[in-house]
């Protein structure tokens, strides 16, 4: 399964709130060519990390299957991510829409861009909390470490269940 991890802490140019900017993406990834949207978590509201004053932002995760070229479905992402507003500048800035690959059928790459597994999924409770939620039995390709184990490592954060979410 491919494993794609959503974020979103303000406004689309358009004025949407970052939840429907997460059901957006939804449906933009839904009609990726050669993949089937199959699931989604719930949304998460999260503190930012590392800890700023900028807004909250809503997570989630989405499975897809079927067969992408890792540098071709990154790219596809970062499209997604720009008809949304996305403009990249300082890290860690505000976003209305980020699109992280965090598994994509369990390949283990480090370099080009991306790679693969995400670097830092197994440290983000905001990704790794409603990764549970869609694949409970996943482990880390490159550390076969556990779902389980590696959220009972995370430190305590500011995470909270938000609602459904469903693509528009």
């Amino acid at each position: 399964m491919i494993i794609v991890a959503l974020g979103a802490n303000i406004p689309a140019p358009d004025g949407a709130p970052p939840l429907v900017t997460l059901r957006r993406a939804l449906g933009a990834l839904a009609a990726l060519p050669g993949l089937q949207l199959v699931g989604t978590s719930r949304a998460w509201s999260s503190a930012p990390v590392p800890p700023s004053a900028q807004p909250r932002y809503l997570n989630a995760v989405a499975g897809l299957v079927g067969t992408a070229d890792p540098v071709w479905l990154l790219g596809a992402l970062q499209g997604i991510e720009a008809a949304a507003g996305r403009r990249r500048s300082v890290a860690n800035a505000p976003r209305p829409l980020d699109l992280d690959i965090i598994d994509l059928d369990g390949l283990v790459r480090s370099c080009p861009d991306p790679v693969l597994p995400h670097p830092r999924a197994h440290q983000r409770g905001f990704v790794l909390r409603p990764l549970a939620e869609l694949v409970p039995d996943w482990t880390h390709p490159a550390t076969g470490a556990t779902l389980a184990s590696l959220i009972a490592a995370l430190p305590a954060e500011d995470l909270v269940p938000f609602g459904p979410l469903a693509p528009l």
